[in-house]
């Protein structure tokens, strides 16, 4: 396990990496989940050629720290990301992001640039939506106040979302989640379609066959690769593995 300051209260990011050579590849993880489990398979895949390969846990995740005092906004994900992979000497990244994982990642590249040169999503976040509404994507989070979400609103959640997504979600600081959660329902300024639309590098943006995303077109018009990964659903990495890391090879080499 490796791991890095990136919060004045000294809380540390942590990723399990596997070796290999550079450029590097950087797997970002969704709201409430976490990298290893959902990308160790994909990532030690026979396909991909061997690149040294970070599965890092956002701050509030997984086995990274959960600072009280930490925004858990997008750009604030994006900055601590980028603290991590400066400490951990990486350049020129592909950064491969799922979900909430991909907005943050967007944010990265455009905040960042010599950290990304190849960025994939994976049925990302590209646009705000209604704190109202009760999503599937979200579980519902955002529509809950944060001291209701932690009084027990999670339990709501809980049962909503099912064991699968629990295992990893069970993991998260609850008002990490709540707040990246509201975060990710208000969006950013440009919003995440509009800097994915205008990054000058090589982008790509996957999804569940039948599932396109809104605005395909326009995407491919702004020069964004959408290709579908069949027999998937949204967690595409765990329901086809396989083309999966088919589809990462012809993107990556």
């Amino acid at each position: 396990m490796h791991d890095a300051i990136v919060h004045p209260s000294g809380a540390r990011m942590r990723w399990v990496e596997l070796p290999g050579v550079d450029p590097a590849r950087v797997y970002v993880h969704g709201l409430g989940a976490t990298s290893a489990p959902y990308y160790a398979e994909v990532a030690a895949h026979p396909l991909l050629p061997r690149h040294r390969s970070l599965l890092i846990d956002l701050l509030g995740f997984g086995i990274s720290d959960r600072p009280r005092d930490f925004s858990y906004t997008l750009e604030d994900h994006a900055d601590a990301l980028a603290q991590a992979l400066r400490k951990a000497g990486v350049e020129a990244a592909a950064l491969i992001a799922h979900s909430m994982g991909g907005a943050v990642a967007t944010l990265l590249a455009a905040r960042h640039a010599d950290l990304v040169a190849h960025l994939i999503l994976v049925h990302a976040d590209l646009d705000p939506y209604p704190r109202a509404t009760v999503p599937l994507g979200g579980g519902g989070i955002a529509a809950y106040g944060e001291e209701e979400f932690v009084a027990g609103g999670w339990k709501e959640v809980r049962d909503r979302v099912g064991p699968h997504w629990w295992s990893t979600m069970r993991l998260a600081d609850l008002h990490g989640l709540h707040r990246t959660a509201v975060s990710l329902a208000r969006g950013s300024a440009p919003s995440v379609r509009e800097l994915l639309a205008g990054l000058p590098i090589p982008r790509a943006y996957l999804h569940p066959e039948g599932d396109e995303p809104d605005g395909a077109e326009v995407l491919r018009g702004a020069g964004v690769r959408v290709l579908a990964i069949p027999e998937s659903g949204h967690n595409v990495m765990l329901d086809n593995p396989e083309a999966f890391a088919h589809t990462l090879t012809t993107l990556l080499t």
